[in-house]
Order: C-alpha cells, then structure tokens, then sequence
C-alpha cells in the first residue's frame, strides 16, 4: 500500500459563506513509520477570465484585464516542522476563517465557460530528498448572500405577463411575416428577481396556432462579460435545455413552466470590476414547419 494522503471537511456538504470557519482534517495513511518536513495547506480563491476565439486579438487592452483574480491566498503550517508518522492512520487538524484579501471581495463558486471562480484546499507533505513529496486537492463551495436587499418573494407586481403574435416578432432573419404562420401565446413568470435555491417558475397558453406545434422547451443561459473600460467581450452560452411539452399541444390549456437552478453552473448574478455574470431565459416553441418563436426574458438571481 502506498502511502495516502487526503483532505477531509467536517461539513459534509463542503458550502461555506464568508465569515465563516472551515475546519477539518489532513489524514494520512501509511503504511510504515514515514518522516517528513512539513505539512501545509494552501487557501486559494481565484476568478479565472478567458477570451473566446472569435475575441481573442480584438483588444491588446483585454490581456491585462484577464490576468486571474486571486480573492483569497494564505498558507497555513499544520505541523511544527518535520517529524515522523507513525505507521497507520494520522489526523492533523486544521482551522482558518473564510475572508478575502484586501481590497477584494469574495464571489460565488461559479463554474462558467468564460468565467470560473473556484475556492480550493491544497496540502503538501514535504519528504526527504529520496521520497516523492505527497500533495492532495480538493475543492469547497462558496455561497456569498446577495448584496442588497432585493427579494424574490412573489407578490402582484412582480408577475412578468407576455403575449407572443407575429407582429410582436423582431428578429426575422430574411423571412417576411406572410410566411410566419398565424399564432398568439401568452403566459407569464412568477418573477424575473429569482431565489437560486428555488425553482423557476412560470406558465404558458397556446391560445391559437394554425401550425402543428411539434415541442415547447426552457432553455437557462449564461451571459458572461469580460474586459474593461477599453472594451468587453459579451459570451452567451447554455446550461441547460428542458422540454416543457411535446407534440401538438391542446390550444387553451394552462402549461406550467419549472425549471431548477443547477448548482456550480449557477450562481448569483454578480458584477465585478472586469467581468460580470448574468443569466437569461428562453421560451422556445417548436413548429412542425421548421419555424422557432423565442421569448427571452432576462433574470437576476439572488440567495
């Protein structure tokens, strides 16, 4: 058996908010009586931005403005210099306080294309010169409250209604409202401010359509911004595509839309000082003809 180092965290869950204690434990497993020269862990908290292709030699400005962002760096001495492990399983615990550095600011953990905020533990055993030093990685999940006060508790006002009908269509892409065939769809969300930890929430109407309607979907879509005042790039990509109904569906029958936020792919919408994070959702509806009418509806997601 080699020897096994690993790190574990006493939240079973691994979800931390700022202020907060993470403690756990570096234990490792040997087989003999092993020395060292050193245990340390290392915190980090990054913003990792990156161009896509098509932007990529736009802006000679954006390369400075693209170096990672480092939220959080500290390392921590687990051990009092070297020593020896005896043979078997040793725990060496560990403690420190969630707070960024300086002038910085912790974000959510957020796992983007263009944008990926990450917060992780590294631990190295330092061994001698004939020893393989061990090192271990893992990852924990940082949830940051919403920085204002804006709810997403429904009430009257925050229904967000919409009617769909060809005259209401602004993208048609060399095609002339004469070939759109005749429609009216209405429906409305809960609210455009949503609680992540909630579902979104919504419903649809298919009041006519002299079409046969082959499939409805929600499409979840991120839109990340990156540069500075010189310039930006605008990114819009999916997350995730859920078919709400399928086939020709019944003409005045009352759809419900949900959809769940998935976790790391998510986060609060959050604007830094060289990227920003925001998401959208699409109300597509499939016609037999080839044909798709798209709503989007823009969203703020808060916790």
């Amino acid at each position: 058996m080699n020897n096994i180092l690993d790190i574990k965290l006493k939240k079973i869950d691994k979800i931390y908010r700022p202020g907060s204690k993470v403690s756990g434990n570096v234990v490792i497993n040997s087989k003999d009586d092993m020395s060292h020269s050193g245990v340390t862990i290392v915190v980090e908290g990054t913003v990792q931005l990156q161009l896509s292709s098509k932007s990529v030699g736009l802006f000679e400005a954006f390369y400075n403005s693209l170096k990672p962002i480092t939220l959080m760096h500290y390392t921590i001495s687990v051990t009092n210099g070297g020593g020896k492990f005896q043979a078997g399983v040793t725990e060496l615990p560990f403690e420190f306080t969630l707070e960024p550095l300086p002038n910085q600011q912790l974000y959510d953990t957020y796992h983007g294309v263009f944008v990926n905020i990450q917060y992780s533990i590294k631990c190295d055993v330092k061994r001698g010169i004939l020893s393989k030093d061990l090192t271990k990685t893992i990852e924990f999940i940082v949830e940051v409250p919403s920085p204002n006060k804006e709810t997403s508790t429904p009430t009257p006002d925050s229904i967000v209604t919409f009617n769909i009908t060809p005259d209401s269509l602004v993208n048609f892409k060399k095609i002339s409202k004469a070939d759109v065939p005749t429609f009216k769809i209405s429906g409305g969300l809960v609210s455009a401010i949503c609680n992540i930890n909630e579902a979104f929430q919504g419903h649809m109407v298919i009041e006519s359509a002299d079409t046969v309607i082959k499939s409805v979907e929600l499409q979840l879509v991120r839109v990340e911004t990156c540069g500075c005042a010189d310039g930006y790039a605008r990114e819009v990509t999916e997350i995730q595509n859920i078919q709400i109904a399928d086939g020709d569906i019944w003409r005045n029958f009352k759809i419900p839309l949900y959809m769940v936020f998935p976790r790391l792919f998510t986060c609060i919408s959050t604007a830094g000082k060289t990227f920003k994070i925001e998401f959208e959702v699409n109300l597509v509806i499939m016609l037999e003809d080839g044909h798709l009418i798209t709503e989007n509806f823009p969203i703020k997601l808060v916790r």
